[in-house]
C-alpha cells in the first residue's frame, strides 16, 4: 500500500470552539495533509447564520473522515510495512524447502515400506547366503534411513514458520537446514532404489516358489481327498485294504502341517512336504483302484504256480531214468555234478506247494503283499526246479550228439576263431598283440579238447566245455576290437 498523494496546501480556516488541547480541527502530524477536511472560506454575502451551520456540519464529518483516514496513516510515508517485506519472503522460502522436504520425506518412507515386504518374502522363501546378506545390508540401510529422518524430524521442529515475529536470518536458516536433510533424504531413497534393483534375481526366484507353494499345497489336499474316495469305493466292494489305509493315516501330521501354514514351518519346507504328500496321495490312490483287479491276479497265479508244481513233479520222476542211462553210457564226470538234482527238485517242489499254502492264506485274510511275496517265493522255486531238471535231459541230447559227430562241434569252433582273426588284420599289417594272444591261445586250447577225445571212454562234456569256453573269450575279443575302432572313428 502507498500512501495517498497529499492536496495542494490551503489554510486551515479558524472555525467553532476547539475539542481541548490539539481538538479535532487541529491537523495530525502522523495523518496525510490531504486527508483533513478543510472549510472552505465564507460566501461573500452570506449570513452568519448560514456560516455557522456549514461549520457545524463540518465538524460533524470530521470523525467519519478520520476514522476513514487511519489505515492509511499507519501505512504512510515514514511507517514499517507489515507485509511484503525481506522476512516474508524468506519464510515462503523456507516453507518451500519444509514442503520438498516433507515430500522427500514421505517418498522415502513408502519405499522403504515397500522394499521391506520385498526382503520379507526373500527371508520366508531363501535362506541361502546371499538371501542373509541382502537382510543385513537392508538394515544398514534402514539405520541411514533412520538417521536423515532424524534430520528432517529436527529440522522442521527447530522452527516454527507460522510466527509473527519470525526474522529473516531465522526463516534463511530454517531454508537452508530443510534443504540439507532433503537432500539427505533423496541420497538415500537413491541407494535405496539401487539396492532394490540388485534385489532382482533373490526376489524373483522367492516370488516363484510362493507362487507354486498355494497350488502346491492344494493338489496335496485333493490328492488327499482323491486317495480317501478310492479307499471308501474299494471297501464297499468287500475288499480290505488295511495297509493302503495306514499309509494314508500316516499322512495325517503332514496335513496338519500344511494347515498350519507357510508361515509356522517355512516356505521351502511346506513346499517339500506339499509335493511328498501329493505323491504318496496318488500312489495310494492308484493301488486302491488297482486292488480288484491285484486281487484277481494273485488268485490266477495261484492257479497257475499250483498247475505247474504238479507238473514239475510229474517231471522229476523222469529224471532218474536220465541219469541211468548217462552212467551206462558216458564216464561219470559227464553226470557226477547232476546227482543231486531229484533230491533236490523234490525238496524243492514240497517247499513250493507249502509256500502256495501260506498265499491263498494271505490271499484269504487280503494280506495283499504277504501274498505277493509268498508267490514271487513259489515261482523262484519252481523256476530252479525246472532249470535243474531241464539240466539232465539238455545234458543227454548234447552228450548224444557229440558222440555221434563231434567234427560239428570242431567246425563251430574254428570258423568262430578264423573269423575274429580275419577281424583282427583287418587294415593290418600285423595283428595287435592284445588280440593275437588270446586268439592263439584259443587255437591251443581247442586243439588240446580235440585230443581228449581219443581213447575207450572220452570225456564228452569236458571237450564241450572247452569248446564252448574257447568261444566265449574269442566272443569277448570281437568286441573289444569293434568297441576300439568304433571309438576311433
Amino acid at each position: 500500500m502507498t500512501a495517498t498523494p497529499s492536496q495542494p496546501y490551503s489554510p486551515v480556516v479558524p472555525c467553532g470552539p476547539r475539542a481541548g488541547r490539539g481538538g479535532i480541527g487541529r491537523r495530525s502530524s502522523a495523518a496525510p495533509s490531504g486527508l483533513v477536511a478543510q472549510s472552505p472560506a465564507p460566501l461573500r454575502g452570506a449570513s452568519p447564520r448560514s456560516s455557522a451551520l456549514r461549520d457545524a456540519l463540518v465538524l460533524v464529518s470530521l470523525p467519519l473522515v478520520a476514522a476513514l483516514a487511519l489505515p492509511a496513516a499507519f501505512a504512510g510515508g515514514g511507517t514499517r510495512r507489515w507485509f511484503g517485506g525481506r522476512a516474508d519472503n524468506q519464510r515462503a522460502e523456507a516453507q518451500a524447502a519444509k514442503d520438498a522436504a516433507a515430500a522427500a520425506f514421505y517418498e522415502l518412507d513408502t519405499a522403504q515400506r515397500d522394499l521391506r515386504i520385498s526382503i520379507e518374502t526373500i527371508t520366508a522363501v531363501d535362506d541361502s547366503p546371499a538371501a542373509r546378506r541382502a537382510v543385513g545390508d537392508f538394515e544398514a540401510l534402514g539405520r541411514r534411513i533412520d538417521e536423515a529422518s532424524h534430520q528432517y524430524i529436527n529440522a522442521v521442529d527447530a522452527h516454527d514458520l507460522d510466527r509473527d515475529d519470525l526474522e529473516a536470518s531465522v526463516a534463511a536458516r530454517a531454508r537452508a537446514e530443510l534443504t540439507a536433510a532433503k537432500d539427505e533424504l533423496g541420497r538415500v531413497k537413491q541407494d535405496l532404489d539401487r539396492f532394490a534393483d540388485g534385489l532382482g534375481p533373490l526376489l524373483g526366484k522367492a516370488e516363484t516358489q510362493l507362487a507354486r507353494l498355494a497350488p502346491a499345497v492344494e493338489r496335496a489336499r485333493q490328492g488327499l481327498l482323491a486317495a480317501s474316495n478310492a479307499l471308501d469305493a474299494v471297501r464297499e466292494s468287500g475288499l480290505k485294504a488295511d495297509d493302503l489305509a495306514a499309509r494314508l493315516a500316516a499322512l495325517g501330521s503332514d496335513l496338519t502341517k500344511l494347515n498350519q501354514g507357510a508361515g509356522q514351518h517355512g516356505v521351502p519346507q511346506t513346499l517339500e512336504r506339499a509335493e511328498r504328500v501329493a505323491r504318496a496321495a496318488e500312489t495310494i490312490k492308484v493301488e486302491a483302484e488297482r486292488l480288484p483287479e491285484r486281487a484277481a491276479e494273485i488268485d490266477h497265479r495261484l492257479v497257475s504256480l499250483r498247475t505247474r508244481a504238479q507238473a514239475l513233479t510229474t517231471r522229476s520222476g523222469q529224471v532218474d531214468p536220465v541219469l541211468s542211462e548217462l552212467r551206462r553210457r558216458f564216464v561219470a564226470a559227464c553226470w557226477q555234478d547232476l546227482q543231486h538234482v531229484p533230491e533236490q527238485a523234490g525238496e524243492n517242489v514240497r517247499q513250493a506247494e507249502q509256500k502256495l499254502k501260506e498265499a491263498q492264506t494271505a490271499r484269504d485274510e487280503q494280506r495283499w503283499p504277504d501274498a505277493t511275496a509268498l508267490l514271487s517265493t513259489v515261482r523262484a522255486l519252481l523256476n530252479t526246479t525246472d532249470e535243474s531238471v531241464s539240466a539232465a535231459g539238455d545234458r543227454l541230447r548234447r552228450l548224444n550228439a557229440v558222440q555221434k559227430d563231434p567234427q560239428q562241434e570242431i567246425d563251430r569252433t574254428r570258423f568262430a576263431i578264423r573269423d575274429a582273426q580275419r577281424l583282427a588284420m583287418a587294415g593290418r599289417n600285423t595283428p595287435d598283440p592284445r588280440h593275437a594272444r588270446p586268439l592263439d591261445d584259443s587255437v591251443a586250447r581247442l586243439e588240446r579238447a580235440i585230443t581228449t577225445l581219443e581213447g575207450r571212454h572220452p570225456d564228452y562234456w569236458h571237450f564241450l566245455t572247452e569248446t564252448e569256453a574257447v568261444r566265449r573269450t574269442v566272443a569277448r575279443v570281437v568286441a573289444q576290437i569293434r568297441e576300439e575302432r568304433g571309438a576311433g572313428h
